[in-house]
């Protein structure tokens, strides 16, 4: 595949400078490291902290904004930022109500995050954390689930941040976040795998008429490869497998989030809404919230995620539903 890109070495410096230079009347961003910020940072609330490698566009960078995150710390093409950058941002934005991490569930991303957390307690920071780990897709061979970070995750910074906005406390909000993670469930596909970037190889191969249904976000392998079905069929999948997650009695409010990973076109992802709406139609599912479009994506896999969330409380609605500046909220 072509690609604009001028060094492999300088990819995030120049991707933040571009975006913070477009941006530039609700971002600032501390040059020379991953950390953007919004304009002004509220005295009045807790400070949301998001992050993770570069190549998820607009993730995580394009949630910073009012009901949203105060502050991404981005690393480079999928790798997370380092622990001493988000300590930075952690001290850098503090203002004596708290700080609340919002972490991908990846090894790498935990220990930066986490080791980050442990410094800034030492310090006498209120810092606390939530862990998502919306993924769904099953290990070959076996019955165990990954449950990696993915898509999922914007609902997260949505909700929380705008409950933050609304004067929830840190332990409100570490309570909020613990309910809500686990109402979140996201499968993906794929139709052509994520091309190498700088240092990231391509994990696997498919014919031009193969997917692979269970990909991850950073090129990962998934569960199976298919010969290359209709968008009702994939639909069929991913529904059936996500509502397994959750018990039948009680999934009957969902909002729902088609994502693409970064190579789909807007048409196909318009279809492959419409197969999934008629099938949670079907089965009495009423969709309370949608939205669709290139939310965390897998830097150009041409493929998407679907995620649904049991809506359990009313005002979870009320908080997707908060307006936000945030440039990747579309």
């Amino acid at each position: 595949m072509k690609q604009l890109i001028n060094s492999s070495r300088h990819i995030r410096q120049q991707l933040l400078a571009g975006l913070t230079y477009t941006y530039n009347d609700r971002l600032d961003w501390q040059r020379e490291t991953g950390i953007i910020t919004k304009k002004t940072i509220a005295d009045d609330k807790v400070v949301l902290i998001s992050g993770g490698g570069c190549g998820h566009e607009p993730a995580h960078v394009g949630y910073i904004g009012e009901n949203m995150l105060d502050c991404a710390v981005m690393g480079p093409i999928f790798e997370p930022p380092a622990s001493n950058e988000i300590l930075q941002a952690i001290e850098q934005t503090y203002n004596g109500h708290g700080t609340l991490l919002i972490i991908k569930n990846f090894e790498k991303d935990l220990a930066s995050f986490l080791e980050a957390e442990r410094l800034a307690k030492e310090k006498g920071l209120m810092v606390t954390h939530i862990i998502v780990d919306d993924d769904c897709s099953i290990e070959i061979g076996t019955f165990e689930k990954r449950r990696r970070g993915v898509a999922g995750t914007v609902f997260v910074h949505k909700i929380l941040g705008a409950a933050a906005s609304a004067g929830k406390s840190l332990s409100e909000l570490h309570e909020l976040g613990q309910e809500l993670v686990p109402m979140i469930k996201t499968l993906g596909v794929a139709f052509s795998p994520a091309s190498p970037i700088g240092l990231i190889p391509q994990q696997y191969e498919l014919a031009e008429d193969e997917m692979y249904f269970g990909i991850g976000i950073h090129g990962e392998p998934g569960y199976r490869i298919e010969t290359m079905q209709s968008s009702e069929r994939i639909a069929i999948e991913l529904v059936n497998k996500l509502k397994q997650q959750y018990t039948r009695k009680t999934f009957t409010k969902a909002a729902v989030l088609v994502n693409g990973l970064g190579g789909i076109p807007l048409l196909e992802l318009g279809i492959f809404m419409n197969d999934v709406q008629q099938l949670l139609d079907i089965e009495d599912i009423e969709v309370v919230y949608k939205r669709m479009g290139n939310f965390l994506t897998a830097y150009n896999t041409n493929g998407l995620s679907l995620t649904l969330l049991l809506v359990k409380d009313e005002n979870w609605l009320k908080y997707l539903n908060a307006p936000t500046d945030a440039f990747g909220w579309k």
